[in-house]
């Protein structure tokens, strides 16, 4: 069985592993995003706490294989088994995180140095939450400012953009990042780490004992997160004031067939991941 590395192929390098890496990664993340929509929000005061995401499952796996690709298909994930099947997709709208989560989870990716190195594993992971959610607070933000959204006023909390989307910020960091992040990673990582990757014809990341995060530091991909982030705000903006070439489809299925339709998704995305990985396990 041949292999490969992830950290010494180029970014943009795509073979079959990588189109097994990617579909198995999309159809996962597809899967908890379809769970996350049955998730139930609860009311604390002014604030409406919800699970954002089961962001441990798509950050594992970028962190076991490593690649861009990988990256990508967390939110082309979200995307096709979220949004197309549940017929809200709306292109631009769609497009910041298809711009931001990649070159986020990617370049905290790379800072993990060390697997068995829980203090590493620990930072990445809510490092990877954490970019996501600021560039995307700015972007909320900066919607609001050049007039394209209108300020939603919560009762109780000042009427300021910015505390409320600081407030939303260190909400979603703390039930998102930690509770749904950090500390099952915590846990799956180490499990799945060495015995996952093999079976994608990759070989598993070694790192270095001891080694530093700042070994993995890459400027290409953080230069790659500063300029993708003016680009989601521009695709952000430009869903918002509409009459922009724009790709829309929104029947709405949840609406019509009521809360019962989410199973498509579920359905869907599980029998894909079974799929790749019944092949995986064949080709091994």
């Amino acid at each position: 069985m041949s292999t490969l590395s992830a950290d010494t192929e180029g970014w943009l390098s795509f073979g079959k592993q990588d189109m097994m890496v990617f579909i198995l990664v999309m159809s996962l993340t597809g899967l908890q995003n379809a769970f996350t929509e049955i998730m139930p929000e609860f009311t604390v005061g002014p604030l409406e706490l919800g699970v954002g995401g089961f962001i441990f499952i798509p950050i594992v796996l970028v962190l076991l294989f490593r690649t861009y690709w990988a990256a990508v298909a967390v939110p082309v994930g979200e995307i096709v088994f979220g949004e197309i099947l549940l017929g809200e997709f709306d292109g631009l709208g769609a497009m910041e995180g298809l711009l931001l989560i990649p070159v986020c989870y990617y370049f905290a990716a790379k800072l993990l140095q060390d697997p068995e190195n829980t203090t590493q594993l620990a930072i990445v992971v809510f490092l990877a939450e954490a970019l996501e959610e600021f560039f995307a607070t700015f972007i909320d933000i900066g919607k609001v400012y050049i007039g394209v959204e209108e300020l939603e006023a919560v009762p109780g909390l000042p009427e300021s953009i910015i505390v409320l989307e600081g407030v939303d910020f260190l909400t979603q960091l703390l039930i998102t990042g930690i509770l749904f992040g950090v500390i099952p990673a915590l846990y799956l990582y180490p499990k799945l780490h060495g015995k996952v990757e093999p079976l994608l014809g990759m070989e598993p990341f070694e790192g270095e004992r001891g080694g530093s995060m700042w070994h993995g530091f890459s400027p290409k991909a953080l230069l790659a997160v500063l300029i993708t982030f003016p680009l989601a705000f521009v695709a952000e903006a430009a869903s918002e004031v509409g009459g922009a070439v724009n790709v829309v489809w929104e029947p709405e299925f949840l609406a019509t067939f009521g809360q019962s339709y989410i199973v498509v998704p579920i359905v869907v995305s599980a029998i894909v991941a079974s799929i790749v990985w019944y092949r995986a396990t064949q080709t091994a």
